[in-house]
């Protein structure tokens, strides 16, 4: 293919900024001076405060407009950040039972007196102590670097001591469960030093191609007494998983386990939409009616610590409370199924692609930035879509997730258009990327994403960070014609964006008409080296 400039029409910064802080509109303002300085012309503000301009105080609405103005005197343009699809937080904040739901199927649950409980216990075994190895730890697999501690302990003979070499230190252990049930995992840690404390999960395996199951970063410090953390999956049609806890790429320092608890979660963070359903049967397969037999089952915790749209891993979930006159009677049996929100990471939750009630807040979303900004583009928020396709109404489309992001994208799309007929629509690269994370049993996605990308107009403009695969996703999307923007530096090399731009000349441009200087970590230290190197 014949080698072709890359022309950068489009040389912009990305900044994720609250407004609200009056301290931070001076510190974008500062930011636009210098951009303008180095040769930057549109900034992509990503602000939470976005999905909510229905109940910001008043004088949000004042220091955007400082914002707005100091960015037009500058003839740097503003995209903002709307119709979020995979960081769902801001939207849930308006109501956290949006959230895309994983089923739970027949748990079993027992009237004594007038609540119904969950029938579980620690499903981890008992029995007697090895002596040598492990603690309470009865059962597991173990790295070589554990050791029992009888000197320092949580409870018991004495916990489990890893002295961190460089690798993986965890144990593992394989169990038969019942499938579509929630799953609590509480351990206490305790460290000493340790440098990898980042890097201590809870990972659920069901074997063979199919995803880890639990994501949850576990917030461990290098250094701390015996603290408890949680972890909280879903088995999904597993009949049976491995759970390994630990660390993952040990680097220096002491780590102790103990205490490990499994069982099974409840109702916590229960679902309670249309597309949600929730039944309560007896053994004999009654149908109990909730009002009736029971009082109205909702999570009060959910979506709303520490403030609406955040998310907990674990709390202690909400009961099932017989009403006056019940038909349930003392020691029947149950079997309840709901859906639950799961968090990823650091409480990321996702929103259903396909309750009506997401679009209508889109609209609204989309009419109040317009009012606000008067952009000349949207930037659609689609992005590390991590949970979906599990609802019932999900389900009930009889399509893929990958088609259900291509309708949902398509849709945004339209209401954007609506909102302001000649914007320009920007999206991020890798939810419609075959060669990033469009694919099959991505985290906690049930099937593929395959052909999420044909929910893409040609007039989208592609923010690409799949740096890892320039040369097949540049191609991918330069042939479905698309024009592209690379999001660069990644709070790395600003230098490293040359080479991607030779990669796109070498694919005759590649339909590449800009660049974004990109970072996570707020920091702008390199913004002048990174468009020295890029324009």
């Amino acid at each position: 293919m014949k080698q072709q400039e890359v022309m950068l029409r489009h040389r912009w910064f990305y900044v994720a900024q609250n407004l609200q802080v009056n301290e931070n509109v001076l510190k974008v303002i500062e930011l636009l001076k210098r951009a303008k300085a180095a040769g930057y012309n549109g900034m992509v503000l990503a602000d939470y405060k976005l999905n909510i301009l229905d109940r910001v105080p008043d004088y949000y609405f004042k220091n955007a407009a400082m914002v707005k103005q100091a960015a037009a005197e500058l003839g740097i343009a503003i995209y903002p950040a709307v119709c979020s699809g995979g960081y769902d937080n801001g939207l849930l904040a308006h109501d956290p039972n949006l959230a895309e739901g994983l089923p739970v199927k027949d748990a079993v649950f027992t009237v004594k007196g007038k609540t119904a409980t969950l029938e579980s216990g620690n499903v981890l075994p008992g029995g007697a102590l090895d002596e040598a190895r492990n603690g309470n730890f009865v059962g597991w697999d173990f790295n070589d670097a554990a050791a029992l501690d009888t000197s320092v302990k949580k409870s018991g003979v004495g916990a489990l001591r890893f002295t961190a070499t460089e690798g993986n230190l965890r144990v593992s252990k394989r169990l038969a469960l019942p499938p579509f049930r929630q799953f609590h995992l509480s351990v206490w840690i305790k460290t000493e030093g340790f440098k990898s404390a980042g890097e201590i999960h809870c990972t659920v395996l069901p074997g063979g191609a199919k995803a880890n199951l639990c994501h949850s970063n576990a917030g461990v410090k290098p250094t701390q007494d015996w603290t408890q953390h949680h972890f909280v999956f879903n088995t999904l049609d597993n009949p049976s998983i491995g759970i390994y806890l630990g660390c993952w790429g040990a680097s220096g320092g002491t780590l102790w386990l103990d205490d490990v608890r499994l069982e099974e979660a409840g109702l916590l963070n229960v679902v309670r939409r249309a597309g949600c359903p929730l039944t309560v049967r007896g053994d004999d397969g009654t149908l109990y009616t909730e009002g009736r037999d029971y009082e109205p089952i909702a999570d009060p915790r959910m979506g709303n610590i520490p403030w609406p749209g955040e998310f907990e891993v674990w709390h202690a979930p909400p009961a099932l409370t017989l009403t006056p006159n019940s038909r349930l009677k003392d020691g029947q049996k149950l079997r309840v199924s709901y859906f639950h929100a799961i968090t990823i990471y650091d409480g990321q939750v996702s929103a259903s692609l396909v309750d009506p009630k997401v679009f209508e807040l889109h609209k609204d979303q989309l009419q109040r930035v317009q009012k606000l900004l008067t952009p000349p583009g949207f930037f659609l928020s689609h992005d590390e879509l991590r949970t979906a396709g599990w609802s019932a109404d999900a389900q009930a489309t009889g399509k893929t997730p990958g088609v259900q992001l291509a309708e949902n994208v398509r849709k945004c799309s339209a209401l954007a258009r609506q909102t302001s007929p000649r914007c320009a629509l920007i999206a991020w690269s890798d939810m419609f990327d075959p060669h990033h994370n469009a694919v099959d049993n991505y985290y906690l996605v049930r099937g593929t994403l395959a052909g999420s990308w044909e929910g893409l107009s040609q007039d989208v403009l592609i923010m690409n960070w799949n740096s890892g695969k320039q040369k097949e996703s540049l191609d991918f999307f330069a042939k479905r014609g698309h024009a592209q923007i690379l999001a660069g530096y990644y709070d790395g090399n600003p230098s490293s964006i040359k080479g991607w731009l030779a990669t796109a000349k070498s694919l005759g441009g590649a339909n590449v008409q800009g660049v974004m200087y990109t970072t996570w970590a707020n920091n702008y230290s390199q913004l002048e080296a990174f468009a020295k190197a890029a324009f």
